[in-house]
């Protein structure tokens, strides 16, 4: 398990950090994290995961994980597939790519088959409980009415992250809680610590920011 608390960031399918702009963007967290002693995860998409993987020293994460072998599965994501590009983990059900329980539970189990590390994204506190009896590494909180916004959860409803945390310590102390939606600056980061989260987790805040090494350098003070 990486060390927290911690930084992920998703490129999703964003123009601005696709191919050539994935790798740039990406060696821009890499040269502001190296100035503290924090674990940040890049999560770029599929296409470019090997690339991004060769081009910084950061742990890397895939964007989804798909419940499957190697086989006849047209399109889907394989555990197998996601270790091959060197990703040190996999992002798991977020709201964009949402899954039903029984198929997160599988994705989890091949993952952790391969030694990758799991991040379930969870849209409410029951829904966190239910993930964090599967036992993966990380749950990322995050109301989907949220994402993408200038307000994050910890801020408009901070009771959904206390919430999750006090459900994950009754269910499954190993799991970690990561914040999500809405995430921006310093601010944000050390409010989600405040409400007992172990890390953040954000995208369009950095990936469409005009200066992401400077952007990432707050939010990592944040975590001081």
């Amino acid at each position: 398990m990486l060390k927290t608390p911690l930084i992920a960031v998703s490129f999703k399918a964003y123009a601005e950090a696709t191919g050539k702009k994935a790798i740039g963007l990406a060696k821009e967290i890499d040269a502001a994290a190296r100035e503290f002693d924090h674990t940040v995860i890049v999560i770029p998409n599929l296409v470019d995961l090997r690339d991004v993987v060769e081009a910084i020293d950061l742990p890397v994460f895939a964007q989804h994980l798909d419940p499957c072998t190697p086989g006849s599965h047209t399109g889907s994501i394989t555990a197998e597939m996601v270790k091959e590009a060197g990703a040190m983990g996999t992002m798991i059900n977020h709201s964009e790519k949402r899954m039903i329980l029984a198929d997160i539970d599988a994705s989890i189990k091949r993952a952790h088959e391969l030694g990758l590390e799991t991040m379930v994204c969870t849209n409410n506190v029951d829904v966190t409980g239910a993930v964090a009896a599967l036992s993966p590494t990380y749950v990322a909180i995050e109301p989907p009415e949220l994402i993408g916004g200038d307000i994050s959860v910890s801020s408009a409803q901070p009771e959904i992250v206390s919430g999750s945390v006090d459900v994950v310590k009754r269910i499954n102390p190993d799991v970690k809680v990561l914040c999500g939606a809405g995430v921006k600056n310093k601010g944000d980061v050390e409010k989600s610590l405040e409400l007992g989260a172990e890390g953040v987790l954000l995208a369009s805040g950095i990936v469409k920011a005009k200066e992401p090494k400077e952007v990432m350098i707050s939010l990592l003070e944040g975590l001081q």
